[in-house]
């Protein structure tokens, strides 16, 4: 077992070039659940690309024949309450749009309105007690960050910020809790007549400092271990800079690499799709199992196979923690929670719009009430079976 180690998570801004099209993907999975009808067969898979001046929408929807979706107006809104309001950034809300989004296959929905998975594969939850949000802290404390910098942009708290942005946050851990943050590093574009100087003094009394302060750790700053823009000068970032596409930071989206991933990224898809659904019932397994002291942290895989409802596997890794076996923590999950995806669906309330919510800063470790797999619901229920 490791006895002292460095950890380090980054986490990306809503103006990330990735993130801009993880938005609109999530977004057109909130439209098709507010339309009328039975919405327990509406699906979405949609994957945006954003370049240079450029929106490109693809991928397959299930919705009825009497209704429709203005791809192009959501996409249109994200990219403008974002913030690319600007044409300097060389990519707004006025750019131009294709769309090429089509019916999904039925051969998928025959297995899928039956109650079966959207598709094969294994999913990942993890949970640990270092910090009230039973996340690891190099990775909470880099969403953080890199939110308040969005908000202090937004609100124009830091009115020289523009949009795109990366935080980085190093841990230094012993006997694997969390002891001191090492080293922080943030990147973000800014109005040309600001220097870097500038940049990093402000960011660290507004944002560092008080963000800091909440997990009542040491942080030493000096210029090895508060780096800001770390090749000078930034003042053009988006999708101008660097071409963005849905699912490309499925390690920011979940736990900072201290987890595993089984490969399947969330954004644009309906919770049909088990690489969204399974993961977050993974998440909302092993969140409850922690919190009822079955272990100090714990990881979780589910696998399924297309069109099958009950998970062809569950495994178990408390890492030496538990307090109980492996075995035993496995005959309590089959028994408190339903890992059907219908069973799942149904007991998270999936088919709501919220998963826009979800595009930026992380799907675990939220509070905010949309985030039910976040719930703390199955902890009395768990220590009774302990």
């Amino acid at each position: 077992m490791k006895r002292s180690f460095l950890f380090t998570s980054e986490s990306v801004s809503a103006g990330h070039p990735d993130k801009v099209a993880d938005t609109i993907s999530d977004a057109m999975v909130d439209a098709i659940f507010t339309l009328p009808g039975d919405i327990r067969r509406n699906r979405a898979a949609i994957e945006t690309m954003v370049t240079t001046n450029t929106t490109i929408l693809a991928g397959e929807v299930s919705i009825p024949d009497n209704t429709s979706i203005d791809y192009e107006q959501i996409a249109r809104e994200v990219i403008r309450e974002i913030g690319y309001d600007d044409p300097v950034y060389q990519f707004d809300s006025n750019c131009e749009m294709i769309v090429k989004i089509h019916r999904q296959s039925p051969e998928i929905a025959v297995g899928v309105d039956a109650g079966g998975a959207g598709d094969q594969g294994m999913m990942f939850g993890y949970a640990t007690n270092e910090t009230p949000q039973y996340m690891p802290l190099p990775i909470t404390m880099a969403h953080q960050i890199i939110r308040a910098v969005d908000e202090a942009r937004l609100n124009r708290a830091i009115p020289f910020l523009r949009p795109d942005g990366k935080s980085q946050v190093t841990v230094r851990y012993e006997d694997w809790r969390p002891v001191a943050v090492e080293k922080i590093v943030i990147a973000v574009p800014h109005q040309p007549e600001v220097s870097r100087e500038e940049v990093a003094e402000t960011l660290f009394e507004k944002i560092v400092t008080p963000i800091v302060a909440r997990f009542e750790l040491p942080f030493e700053r000096n210029s090895e271990n508060y780096i800001v823009n770390g090749t000078g000068v930034w003042t053009i970032g988006g999708p101008h800079s660097d071409t963005g596409l849905t699912g490309r930071k499925i390690i920011v989206d979940t736990y900072g690499g201290m987890g595993r991933h089984g490969g399947g990224c969330f954004s644009g898809k309906d919770p049909t799709k088990v690489d969204r659904s399974g993961s977050y019932a993974a998440r909302y397994v092993a969140k409850n199992l922690v919190a009822a002291g079955v272990a100090d942290r714990l990881e979780v895989q589910v696998a399924y196979v297309i069109g099958h409802a009950r998970p062809v596997s569950i495994m178990v890794d408390t890492f030496g923690t538990g307090k109980i076996s492996e075995d035993r923590i496995i005959e309590i999950i089959e028994k408190v929670f339903d890992l059907t995806p219908r069973g799942i669906i149904e007991s998270l309330n999936l088919l709501q719009p919220r998963y826009r919510k979800t595009a930026a800063y992380g799907h675990f470790g939220r509070d905010e009430e949309s985030f039910t797999w976040e719930r703390l619901d199955k902890v009395e229920q768990i220590r009774s079976m302990m």
